[in-house]
């Protein structure tokens, strides 16, 4: 069964787990995966009939949850803890299913690596790291950290 669902696509997977959270009447994850099949519908009707890869999808989830914590973090300067309870419950849906995140050690290491391999010095030279780096690392990292890191290390 487990290797059944591994190579099912992101929106069988996610009608799958909408009629298990159906029959658990979980709430929460039901809230979250209707979401995540509403944006993917969204994706597939705006590409006029194209084909939607899977960075595609991943693109849509990892906006999702980015989308997630920015509210995440209003409410809890409002003390809304009552919304911020039911972003948390969705963020920590839609991240099982994205590609696992680096730590900040590993995008460290990447980032480094790609200015040894641009020979990049300076802040002036951020531009061509940040293109290189949100490439290699999109959907594995936050591009905000990346964006600190990058300025961190030419600085």
């Amino acid at each position: 069964m487990l290797t059944y669902i591994c190579t099912m696509s992101l929106s069988d997977q996610i009608s799958e787990q909408i009629k298990t959270a159906m029959k658990a009447k979980d709430q929460a994850s039901l809230r979250a995966l209707r979401g995540i099949k509403s944006a993917l519908l969204l994706l597939k009707t705006q590409e006029g009939g194209a084909e939607v890869t899977e960075a595609d999808e991943t693109a849509v989830l990892v906006k999702m949850a980015k989308q997630r914590k920015d509210s995440l973090s209003i409410f809890r300067e409002q003390n809304r803890e009552d919304l911020a309870v039911l972003e948390e419950e969705e963020l920590a849906v839609i991240e099982k299913f994205l590609p696992a995140q680096l730590s900040e050690e590993e995008i460290r290491a990447e980032i480094e690596s790609i200015i040894t391999q641009t020979g990049a010095s300076s802040m002036k030279d951020m531009g061509k790291v940040m293109g290189m780096a949100s490439g290699k690392l999109k959907g594995k990292a936050d591009g905000k950290l990346i964006a600190d890191l990058v300025k961190k290390l030419l600085a």
